[in-house]
């Protein structure tokens, strides 16, 4: 296989890049387990504006993220944010940091991707698998789509968001023509929102919004680097506030607010398939698909993140350059496509083997390889969005490039407040994150993993100052292009 160490590059419209900001977030995934879960967990009735408020905190985080994105380019965007920002040991921690929460985040979903897959093929077919084959046919597919040509990946996620978009937007709408209540406005009321719990229902919540930073991963494969990565992230993060917080209230109407609640609380994750399943069985069956469909997308969104955390990571030499070279043939990272897809099997199998014969049953891979993972990673995430924030600051500080106040220093520093504020409930929620009844060492062990990757990159940094130099000074503003330096931007077809 022929190799280079650049990316494909002016692939990607805005359109693309959108897509594949939403399919990490996975709307469907977020309308039958996002927000049940919300609901039960907090016990309050103001999801909905809880989305809106998460959005509004993010897009002001874009702000100063979009505005960095047109100078600095790079498939590793925390690393090389932060890089630039507070210097490079501690760019390396960032990265680490990274590329461990993306593993988390995206091997998680195997768990509960098997188990729903399963569930599926057994009640449709009358086929029993265990969770761990149906997750392992997720596996192939992921593997087989990132060694290939972003621009293919782009195409799958794209129809398989629409397809989401489709049917949750179907769902709404059945809601809000059965409303045993009427079309009550309960559930934005303020009142249900500013209240004590809200902690926990902000804790949640932020799990929806996960993945929108990696518009700026793409940042190398994009058609205009200058303006997609903002443009795109201000309409995906829009897009789904809106989406999911419309979605919560039309489904919070559906059941009747008084009841949404208790509804959630018995169902979980069941009570948009089973009140489907009482007005349309045909139309449940489809959501089912379509839900197992949305998992995938988020699994290939995910995995996409991983490579190019690898890649970026491989092509300065922080880890083995191997893992920096990119097949001629489709452009795509191969070399840390194929390091994700390795870590993903074995974390697969080990909790395969782990799961036999425990007292969990079917259950095991939500409740175990999902739920410890996906919740450790969105803590790191949000983490990681805070330190940006405040790269964001250091960097505009010592040139402001033409950007206003708003851009390089008050917008940043809310978004920074603002997210330390998101993972610190999340840290002292996290025994309900996990399910855990009473203290858990889950809830010292899983973030402590987070935050152990990042004191590893500042230990790896230090090694590499001292003993590669040469591997840390270049490092040094390798991913600001000049203007003069540009590639041609080739004009975007929307």
């Amino acid at each position: 296989m022929a190799e280079t160490t650049t990316l494909a590059r002016r692939h990607l419209s805005t359109t693309s890049v959108v897509f594949m900001i939403i399919a990490a977030s996975a709307p469907l995934t977020v309308l039958a387990g996002g927000v049940p879960t919300s609901f039960a967990v907090s016990g309050l009735l103001g999801v909905p504006l809880g989305y809106l408020a998460l959005g509004i905190v993010i897009m002001v985080f874009a702000v100063g993220y979009g505005a960095m994105s047109g100078h600095v380019q790079n498939a590793g965007a925390f690393y090389a944010y932060v890089t630039e920002g507070l210097g490079n040991r501690q760019g390396i921690a960032a990265a680490i940091l990274a590329l461990v929460s993306y593993n988390m985040m995206q091997v998680g979903l195997y768990g509960l991707f098997g188990f729903s897959l399963a569930t599926l093929l057994s009640s449709t077919l009358g086929v029993a698998v265990p969770w761990w084959v149906a997750g392992g046919i997720g596996w192939l597919v992921v593997a087989a789509l990132g060694v290939n040509s972003v621009d293919l990946s782009a195409k799958v996620l794209g129809f398989l968001v629409a397809l989401e978009f489709l049917v949750v937007t179907v769902v709404s709408v059945m809601a809000l023509v059965s409303a045993p209540e009427g079309l009550s406005l309960e559930t934005v009321n303020p009142s249900h929102f500013l209240t004590g719990g809200v902690g926990v229902l902000l804790a949640f919540g932020i799990a929806a919004f996960m993945g929108f930073e990696s518009g700026a991963i793409y940042s190398e494969e994009t058609r205009n680097p200058r303006h997609t990565v903002a443009r795109a992230t201000y309409i995906a993060v829009g897009v789904i506030a809106v989406f999911y917080a419309l979605s919560a209230w039309a489904l919070s109407v559906g059941v009747g607010p008084s009841a949404i609640v208790g509804a959630s609380q018995e169902l979980g994750p069941d009570l948009v398939f089973a009140w489907l399943g009482e007005r349309s069985p045909a139309l449940a069956t489809v959501a089912n698909v379509l839900f197992i469909t949305s998992l995938l997308a988020a699994l290939v969104a995910f995995h996409n993140g991983a490579a190019r955390y690898f890649f970026a990571l491989g092509r300065t030499g922080v880890l083995p350059r191997v893992l920096g070279r990119v097949s001629a043939h489709s452009g795509a990272p191969f070399a840390g496509s194929l390091a994700q897809s390795v870590v993903g099997l074995v974390v697969i199998v080990v909790f395969a083997v782990a799961g036999a014969g425990s007292e969990l049953g079917e259950m095991f891979p939500v409740l175990t390889l999902f739920t410890w993972l996906t919740n450790a990673a969105a803590f790191g995430l949000v983490f990681l969005l805070a330190v940006t924030s405040v790269a964001v600051v250091a960097w505009f500080a010592r040139d402001h490039h033409g950007h206003g106040l708003w851009t390089r220093l008050v917008a940043p520093v809310i978004s920074a407040v603002a997210l330390i504020a998101v993972a610190a409930l999340i840290l002292s929620n996290f025994d309900l994150m996990i399910g855990a009844e009473g203290f858990s060492p889950l809830v010292v062990v899983m973030p402590g993993i987070i935050i152990g990757s990042g004191v590893v990159g500042l230990l790896w940094g230090e090694v590499l100052r001292r003993t590669r130099p040469e591997i840390y000074a270049g490092m040094d503003h390798v991913d600001r292009i000049p203007e003069s330096q540009e590639i041609p931007v080739v004009p975007e077809r929307r």
